[in-house]
């Protein structure tokens, strides 16, 4: 036995050498905490502790509340603890830190267990608390923001990991001082990565099960705690055969720390893996709701944000649409009907032959040429080779004619994707034999965007042909003239006029006189008659009236008032719409005659949150006069012809639920020269619809008016939107067979015209024969 004196002697070496690894491990913690002389990195300060980040997707809503969409890098949306079910919490629990109640941040247990493992070379498990996982998921320790002289990946790995590993336990500490247990839970479970971009349990339950955490059953909670290990390795969907080891791992676990029986665990490890089978991280950002709209709405608020300091893929806002989900799907079901059937009337037109035609129906020379160079393989390839003409032609040649595999779209196919084998030469090919839209709903009154439909799909073709394509509007900008010369002259919608040439002498010289897709009839019609059966050489009759040199002035002063803001040119065929705008722009204007006369900006946004509900903008149309009351509903009156006069562009939509019904509607079509261009517009008591149609370019068309027409190519549309909503019993503002557009006895204007009026049709079908065998509505 040693003496007493030995024994005193060894216990004070001990003390010793105790407080001097004390005195050591206090010494290496300031000096982590300071990063003395930059060696070990710096720190996470307190307030980065009292608001630590954590990088909340932010939602986009409808007017309805439904989530349209999410912004983010990391894709994440916080839950209340309360809202996740028991057994998330039971097997994170188990299977990560049993202590984890009892512990402040540092499981001794298990850290010696990890020391007894290096030495006996047999780990079991780790000795990461929950609370130190959250530290490194909040904080980011491991990234070049924290990194010194020491902690560098060029560095010992063992130094560097000693150190990373000490910054962890002394901010794990810092969280258990400064929030509870259930506040430590709460944000690790919303900040984890689960893998396939899907941080937070929210998110996670939804990606993987189609579920809200509530709704997890232990099955589904132990596979997603599982997954926290190795996200991809352990994947249920990537990798299901792995996730389901794992899970039955957790199993093990809650059977080791009482959470379910063995009886339940014999009975759970047995369970097959069922995940969400539609699940795509690449179609997230094409499918649901308005996909179009939410490319819109993405850089209008990035702007916001930039001028405000936020962030809208890690702040968590929440931006309120002004869409209404119901018409939306409307909108957007209708397209996909009309659009489906139109293509295959298109590929049926030009089977066995290129579309790209000039205006005399030639074929155009290097048209797909000139499309190659359009393309972003086309200009890195330029990158790469300094812009050499000749090694960037012998690059393109090579790599445009190389058959690859290749997912194309297709209205045939389920999803509207099919698997092909084509070149990339042949793949621009096909896709410009697509027909595209562009459909916006608003209510004129409020200036509120209800549906934005900007192409046929979302995926393939990320165009939007609403706000950013403008093309040519033919007969629909002739309202516009009609409403200037009424303003302006006042005309009225009985004012007789024939059908002849018209002739104007050109500043630039020369002549332009409008002309008739089937010629001059020499009728005398009204000019609600004219607008009806969209006659060209009545519209180029009012901008003359106006004033050979100051008519197109005159108009596009108006024009200017009902919110167009496209460059128009001051000519006389401006009179058949030959300056492009957007559908955007005409939905807006159109909104004048149906608002008494007052433009009403249209808005697809009414405010954006914070994460926290607090309301950071709200957003409001803009308003402002652009005709007398009076003026603005001559012009409703006027419209409503379309459908009511014979010869009228717009009696095609009687053979739809809700024109039986006896809904009123007042629209335009249009046509422009070649059918490039087939537009639609339309409105009712509460609702102005604008529809446009065509190829990717002006020289993709139908060749000929029975198919090319404003009334083929986009009025169907319309109608089947039309009657979506008159069918659909939750919604009743919008399509009301009760509702009048114009109360004709307080109009003070003649209506009465004689033997010319058609408007009181009691009878379908009645005087609704064609003028001339066809309806006439072209830009020529």
């Amino acid at each position: 036995m040693l003496n007493k004196s030995l024994f005193i002697k060894i216990a004070k070496i001990t003390w010793a050498l105790f407080g001097v690894g004390l005195f050591f491990i206090a010494l290496w913690i300031v000096a982590i905490q300071d990063d003395f002389g930059g060696y070990f990195g710096g720190m996470p300060d307190l307030k980065e502790l009292e608001n630590p980040n954590s990088n909340v997707a932010s939602e986009i809503y409808s007017a309805d509340g439904i989530l349209m969409g999410k912004y983010y890098r990391e894709n994440r949306t916080p839950v209340p603890l309360d809202e996740i079910s028991p057994n998330v919490v039971n097997a994170l629990i188990a299977t990560e830190d049993i202590r984890f109640r009892e512990h402040s941040g540092i499981d001794l247990i298990s850290l010696m267990r990890v020391f007894r493992g290096i030495i006996t070379f047999h780990l079991d498990g780790g000795g990461s608390t929950i609370s130190q996982q959250l530290a490194k998921n909040l904080f980011n320790t491991r990234t070049k923001q924290y990194n010194g002289t020491w902690t560098t990946p060029d560095n010992s790995k063992i130094l560097r990991m000693g150190i990373i590993k000490f910054k962890e336990w002394m901010l794990s500490v810092k969280l258990e001082r400064s929030y509870t247990k259930d506040e430590i839970l709460y944000w690790y479970l919303n900040t984890v990565d689960f893998g396939r971009n899907a941080f937070g349990i929210k998110v996670a339950a939804k990606t993987y099960f189609d579920r809200e955490p509530i709704d997890l059953t232990l099955p589904e909670a132990a596979t997603l705690v599982g997954m926290l290990k190795a996200p991809t390795a352990y994947n249920a969907i990537g990798n299901p055969e792995r996730s389901k080891f794992r899970r039955n791992v957790v199993f093990k676990q809650m059977e080791k720390y009482k959470y379910i029986t063995p009886e339940e665990r014999t009975v759970l490890k047995e369970e097959p893996m069922v995940t969400n089978e539609n699940f795509s991280e690449v179609d997230a950002h094409h499918n649901g709701l308005a996909p179009y709209l939410r490319t819109v709405v993405r850089n209008k608020v990035m702007r916001w944000c930039k001028d405000n300091d936020y962030d809208l893929f890690s702040d968590g806002l929440r931006i309120y649409t002004t869409i209404d989900s119901r018409m939306q799907k409307h909108a957007e079901g209708a397209v996909k009907e009309h659009m489906k059937e139109l293509q295959g009337n298109f590929f049926d037109q030009w089977k066995g032959k290129n579309p790209w035609r000039d205006e005399y129906g030639k074929e155009i020379e290097g048209f797909l040429e000139k499309a190659t160079r359009q393309t972003e393989r086309y200009r890195l390839t330029k990158i790469k080779y300094d812009g050499d003409s000749t090694l960037i032609a012998q690059e393109m040649a090579k790599q445009m004619n190389e058959s690859i595999k290749m997912k194309v779209f297709d209205w045939n196919s389920k999803g509207y994707e099919k698997d092909s084998v084509m070149t990339p030469l042949d793949s621009i090919k096909y896709y410009k034999h697509f027909m595209h839209i562009g459909m916006m709903v608003m209510d004129p009154h409020s200036g509120q965007i209800k549906a934005w439909v900007g192409g046929i799909n979302h995926k393939h073709f990320q165009f939007d042909h609403v706000q950013q394509g403008r093309r040519q509007p033919g007969s629909t900008f002739k309202p516009i003239v009609y409403a200037t010369a009424i303003s302006e002259k006042k005309f009225h919608p009985c004012f007789q006029v024939t059908d002849v040439p018209k002739t104007f002498n050109l500043e630039s010289g020369g002549t332009w006189t409008a002309r008739n897709s089937g010629g001059y009839t020499g009728q005398t019609m009204t000019l609600r008659q004219g607008l009806a059966r969209s006659v060209n050489t009545i519209a180029a009759y009012l901008i003359g009236e106006l004033g050979e040199k100051e008519g197109a002035n005159k108009v596009i002063k108006l024009a200017r008032r009902m919110g167009i803001e496209a460059p128009l040119n001051p000519v006389p065929s401006l009179a058949l719409g030959s300056s492009e705008v957007s559908v955007y722009e005409m939905v807006g204007a159109y909104s004048t005659f149906n608002n008494e006369g007052e433009w009403t900006e249209p808005i697809f946004i009414t405010r954006i949150e914070d994460k926290n509900g607090r309301v950071l903008r709200y957003f409001s149309s803009k308003t402002k006069p652009a005709l007398s009351k009076d003026d603005a509903a001559t012009m409703m009156y006027m419209l409503m012809g379309a459908g009511e006069e014979r010869g009228g562009t717009a009696l095609g939509l009687w053979k739809y639920k809700f024109r039986k019904a006896g809904v009123q509607i007042a629209g335009k079509t249009g046509t422009t020269q070649n059918y490039s261009d087939g537009w639609f517009m339309g409105m009712t008591k509460n609702l102005v619809v604008g529809t446009w149609v065509g190829g990717d370019d002006r020289s993709i068309h139908f060749n000929n008016f029975a198919y090319g027409q404003g009334s083929r190519m986009a009025m169907p549309a319309y109608g089947m939107f039309m009657d979506s909503l008159y069918m659909d019993s939750t919604i009743t503002d919008y399509v009301n067979p009760k509702e009048k557009l114009v109360d004709k006895s307080k109009l003070s204007i003649e209506t009465d015209c004689g033997k010319y009026n058609r408007s009181d049709i009691d009878t379908l079908g009645r005087n609704l024969m064609p003028v001339r065998g066809k309806l006439e509505d072209d830009i020529m």
